[in-house]
């Protein structure tokens, strides 16, 4: 049995979650989050079940067109101290231009990824957010003041779990968002601020998403949020 009280602010219920669910051992008490609440998990389980909160990327088929992208970049990055090299510069300027618009464009295509996360997030959508979720390897999910989850159905439970007593949509903003690009991983830091319907304060998290390029199209592996006192 899990007795929790929101981390969103709201009454406290209690669950009978599967024995299997990896954060039914663990005890967190966490305040200042989404609006000065308290998330706090029990149970008198062992904690042999629950594992490291720990990524693996899985070897997987690429299609042509991802493929095609990172060998364009690769290329282009040979080619350009190639040109380099032979002092060409009118041709390494061209080539450094390409680049450039290669890496914005998977920056861009990032950050999309990450506006269709807050949109499922900020309607309570599970249907979408499960869409938006890496299935290979494992993927992670650390919700303010809780230790991580792993596993692609585990991360969807928590969502549940967390989302089970609120109206929607919550009020979600972002500030200070910065997007990163390597290869075919990317990832997204931001202040997340979140306001429940009823609340009158706003609870802030530090946030990393982490995504990764499978099939020619990013889906989140890793999301942390860290709540931060303001």
């Amino acid at each position: 049995m899990v007795e929790i009280t929101s981390p969103f602010g709201g009454s406290m219920r209690l669950l009978h979650l599967p024995k299997s669910y990896p954060i039914h051992c663990n005890m967190v008490s966490a305040s200042n989050t989404f609006g000065s609440a308290h998330l706090k998990l029990q149970n008198k389980e062992p904690c042999s079940r629950l594992r490291p909160c720990r990524v693996k990327r899985e070897e997987n088929n690429q299609t042509a067109d991802v493929e095609s992208i990172s060998m364009d970049e690769n290329t282009l990055k040979q080619d350009l101290e190639t040109a380099v090299q032979e002092e060409n510069y009118v041709e390494a300027a061209k080539i450094r231009d390409k680049l450039k618009e290669l890496q914005e464009d998977n920056k861009a295509s990032v950050l999309s990824a990450n506006s269709r996360f807050y949109q499922s997030f900020r309607n309570g959508d599970l249907a979408a957010m499960q869409s938006l979720w890496s299935k290979s390897g494992n993927p992670c999910c650390v919700h303010p003041g809780a230790k991580g989850i792993t596993g692609y159905d585990y991360v969807m439970e928590s969502w549940e779990l967390v989302w089970m007593n609120y109206e929607f949509p919550l009020l979600i903003e972002l500030k200070d968002v910065e997007v990163h690009v390597r290869g075919e991983v990317g990832y997204v830091t931001c202040m997340e601020f979140v306001k429940t319907k009823g609340s009158s304060s706003w609870g802030a998290q530090f946030v990393s998403n982490v995504f990764e390029r499978i099939d020619g199209q990013w889906f989140i592996c890793i999301h942390h949020a860290s709540p931060v006192d303001i």
